[in-house]
């Protein structure tokens, strides 16, 4: 039963939702079946968070390795959690000045505004900043001449890297701005490299991403896959 009826109800949802779109009179249903949804996501939420207080507190306690990073885990969760229910730094309404909690805990110069502007951007924006040393450390690896495929991919991506800079325009200056020759220009082959080959690819792993989708919905609303379930009967 513990499995059974998860499934039953996983499967009438994705049913429901499924039929609103081609029989209006079903969107009530549908309407209902999202706040249901949204009320699940809540207590997933808070089951979340409750399992990463577990794991890390335990790591903590047992002073495995990495435990230091567990307690800054555990300080930044429970700093921004307080930060938030309470909306410290919040400024009231206009209309009721007299009710701080009833003011926007996103708004300018809330506790919560702070964190964002200040530690989640800037933490964000270091990452994807090593981010691009490890890009380019994967792609030195991977464009290596080793066979033709290689040797294409290689010499596509320098022209796309030529492409979008002045050295590319500077390197191909002398090609005419109009006719025929105008197309081997770096910044128009780049161009329409991105608009035709990379298009067209883009556009088959999309294709490949929604059959997948289609396939695993499927699966999942007959009753095929239960991997969602977890173990046990």
């Amino acid at each position: 039963m513990k499995r059974t009826i998860p499934m039953l109800l996983a499967m009438a949802a994705g049913i429901v939702m499924i039929l609103a779109y081609f029989f209006p009179w079903l969107t009530p249903l549908q309407d209902q079946t999202t706040v249901w949804f949204n009320i699940l996501a809540a207590v997933a939420f808070i089951l979340g968070g409750g399992n990463l207080l577990k794991v890390h507190l335990k790591k903590v306690s047992d002073r495995r390795e990495g435990w230091a990073y567990s307690m800054i885990t555990l300080a930044a969760f429970v700093g921004v959690l307080v930060i938030g229910l309470f909306k410290l730094g919040v400024n009231p309404l206009d209309d009721f000045p007299a009710q701080r909690m009833a003011g926007d805990f996103r708004a300018e110069g809330s506790g919560f505004w702070y964190v964002y502007e200040y530690v989640f951007a800037p933490l964000t924006a270091t990452i994807f900043s090593m981010l691009a040393f490890y890009v380019a450390s994967a792609a030195f690896r991977a464009f290596r001449a080793k066979n033709f495929e290689a040797i294409l991919l290689l010499s596509t991506a320098f022209v796309i890297l030529l492409g979008r800079t002045a050295a590319g325009v500077f390197l191909t200056d002398f090609l005419p701005e109009e006719g025929m020759l105008a197309n081997f220009r770096l910044e128009n082959l780049t161009v329409w490299i991105m608009n035709n080959p990379v298009t067209a690819g883009n556009r088959a792993i999309m294709i490949g991403i929604a059959l997948g989708t289609a396939s695993v919905s499927l699966k999942i609303l007959l009753g095929v896959d239960r991997s969602y379930l977890g173990g046990g009967d």
